[in-house]
């Protein structure tokens, strides 16, 4: 079934409208991930990773990311056809934690080089994911990352029957 656009709305923009193969864009907003209470990344530097059907990514450089709640995970493993290797992190603090709460590029296709390193996170997999102190959604299922602000507009990419959009 061909998903139907839903049409963005004033300030809004739609996934649909997004390029493929993915754009980088830099995004000057306050963009923050909390997990146990603690803000473990805080940035105005921020890269949302803009693609075809799917919510943005938000990626973080690794300067305003506390790595010291960082821990590298072991339980999954991922190829985009785009950026290239995944390697994923899990996010711990004290007794609570959180596998493959993050994932970051360490050597992504020369087209993605603006991400290198930087840290992206499942709004799903943390306590808050926040833009300009706006709470996000997260995608259905559980191997997109993307951030669902109230700019943008789907249908998303990500549950149960979309996989082949």
């Amino acid at each position: 079934m061909r998903p139907q656009r839903i049409e963005p709305g004033p300030g809004q923009e739609s996934v649909w409208d997004y390029p493929r193969p993915p754009r980088c864009e830099a995004d000057p907003r306050l963009v923050e991930v909390v997990f146990a209470g603690r803000t473990i990344a805080s940035t105005r530097s921020a890269i949302r990773v803009l693609e075809t059907s799917q919510a943005p990514a938000f990626y973080l450089p690794a300067e305003d990311v506390d790595e010291t709640f960082l821990v590298e995970g072991k339980a999954r493993r991922t190829y985009c056809e785009w950026k290239g290797h995944a390697s994923y992190v899990d996010v711990v603090i004290g007794r609570l934690r959180s596998d493959t709460a993050g994932w970051r590029y360490l050597s992504p296709d020369p087209a993605f080089e603006a991400i290198r390193g930087h840290y992206a996170f499942y709004p799903s997999r943390v306590d808050e994911c926040r833009v300009d102190g706006v709470i996000v959604g997260s995608n259905e299922g559980d191997f997109y990352g993307g951030w669902i602000t109230p700019e943008v507009v789907g249908p998303f990419k990500g549950a149960v029957g979309t996989m082949g959009w």
